[in-house]
């Protein structure tokens, strides 16, 4: 029997709580019996939605927190004064080892500043990124960072791209993954003052494989698996990514319902249809985890559901068994030493 993966689930954050982020625990627990949920929310709230479905018990329990984040809340302000919040009660039961992880599709900056100030950096690791996975044409990339720091040093993105080749070949299964990082060509005289410092470093780094520049327009063709960029960049890319994603099949929808001949060969050409749709859905691959901390912190859409919600934790349990954090401490803290 494997053993058991512990997930802390923040029931009350995100547009979607508390209904989507219980039935996606119902259904992950559901599907593995190697996995216990562990609802942190209002009680009274969440026990209330669990009485809608059925579960093993055993694997579902929920924690008291009388108190929500909003997401327009200022970040560091609610942590500190929100101590009986989801996403604090969430975050403290990673850092006392009561849980393997903390799911949240909450406030991202209170994610980021609990997750920094709660469960804390491994030491050695200078700053801690947001990791999306994202959809493309050859299956799925690394973006780091996608998000909690807008500004990064050289350092800083040669530990994100360390970080993200060790994630993508033990959590997603691609050997060697290939490491870009973004710049405005592929010339490697070309970019700014931090992706110039940059490329010098990372190609000197024996443990990537580390290709060189990637262009926006070449990263949905999947021209690399794990693409390195400080947060605002990062942040910008996935933001319209996923805006694009939407408004395409907003705009296929349209057209396919436009005539009746179109509808005729909309119902002959649906079942591919859909299948192609889904491979570019972001929800199908889970959250963004937030690496280089002690313990696992996953950040999920503001507007995910219990799809989003399962495979994240089912990310969780892969997170675990391929002893990432242990890795990152391994190969990434030791070998900095080793260069200063």
């Amino acid at each position: 029997m494997s053993e058991l993966t512990i997930v802390a689930l923040d029931a009350m954050g995100g547009d979607n709580a508390p209904s989507e982020m219980v039935k996606g625990a119902v259904d992950a627990v559901n599907l593995n019996k190697d996995i216990k949920v562990i609802l942190v929310g209002q009680e009274d709230v969440v026990k209330a939605e669990l009485a809608k479905h059925t579960y093993p018990s055993d694997q579902i329990e929920i924690k008291n927190a009388t108190e929500v984040i909003e997401t327009a809340e200022h970040p560091v302000a609610a942590i500190k004064r929100k101590k009986d919040s989801s996403m604090v009660v969430g975050l403290h039961l990673v850092k006392d080892g009561v849980a393997d992880a903390f799911v949240s599709a909450g406030n991202s900056g209170a994610l980021l500043a609990g997750g920094l100030g709660i469960v804390g950096r491994i030491r050695g690791i200078e700053r801690a990124p947001f990791g999306a996975i994202f959809p493309v044409k050859t299956g799925v990339a690394f973006l780091a960072d996608s998000g909690a720091n807008v500004d990064c040093r050289a350092s800083h993105l040669v530990q994100f791209a360390r970080m993200g080749s060790i994630y993508m070949e033990k959590v997603v299964g691609i050997k060697n993954p290939r490491v870009a990082i973004v710049n405005v060509g592929a010339e490697e005289e070309k970019g700014n003052a931090l992706v110039k410092e940059t490329m010098p470093l990372l190609k000197e780094c024996s443990d990537i494989n580390f290709i060189g520049s990637i262009e926006a327009r070449n990263i949905p063709n999947g021209d690399a698996d794990v693409i390195i960029c400080d947060g605002f960049v990062g942040n910008v890319i996935l933001k319209l990514y996923e805006g694009l994603a939407a408004t395409l099949v907003s705009v296929i929808k349209k057209g396919l319902m436009s005539t009746l001949k179109s509808k005729i060969g909309a119902a002959l050409a649906l079942p591919a249809l859909k299948n192609t749709l889904k491979a570019f859905d972001a929800s199908e691959y889970g959250g963004a985890p937030l690496l280089g901390l002690k313990g696992l912190v996953v950040k999920t859409h503001g507007s995910a559901k219990a799809g989003e919600v399962k495979n994240t934790i089912f990310q969780c349990v892969t997170f675990k068994e391929q002893k990432i954090n242990e890795l990152i401490k391994d190969n990434i803290v030791i070998e900095t030493k080793k260069e200063d």
